[in-house]
C-alpha cells in the first residue's frame, strides 16, 4: 500500500471513527493482499508510511470474499474475470487471517 493511500485510510478512520471504515481491497497477489491488509489493521510493517506504528484495527475485507454483497450483474462485469485467473481462495485465506488477528470491529 502506497504512502498516499496510507494516508487517505488513516484520515478517513479520524473522520468518520475507526469503527464505521471497512477496507476493500482487490489485490491480485496473496502475499501483497495480505501486506496491505496488514497494514490497515495492524500498521505498515515496514514502519515507511503514515501507518508505521499505527494499529487501526480496521475491518478489510478482498472483494472476492465479499462476491455475495453485490448485485450478481455489476460484480460479474467488474470482477468475474478476475475471479477466473486468481488464486481466490489464497487471496481470501489470506486477508481473513489478517483480518481475525488484527481487526478490532
Amino acid at each position: 500500500m502506497d504512502l498516499e493511500n496510507q494516508k487517505r485510510v488513516l484520515d478517513l478512520s479520524e473522520k468518520y471513527g475507526k469503527e464505521n471504515v471497512v477496507v476493500v481491497l482487490g489485490t491480485a497477489e496473496a502475499e501483497s493482499a495480505g501486506l496491505t491488509a496488514e497494514t490497515v489493521a495492524a500498521g505498515d510493517p515496514t514502519y515507511a508510511g503514515p501507518l508505521a506504528g499505527v494499529s487501526l484495527g480496521l475491518v478489510v475485507y478482498h472483494v472476492f470474499e465479499l462476491k455475495d454483497q453485490f448485485d450478481a450483474q455489476v460484480y460479474d462485469d467488474q470482477c468475474g474475470m478476475m475471479e477466473m485467473v486468481l488464486d481466490v481462495d489464497a487471496l481470501n485465506n489470506e486477508v481473513s487471517s489478517m483480518r481475525k488477528q488484527f481487526s478490532k470491529f
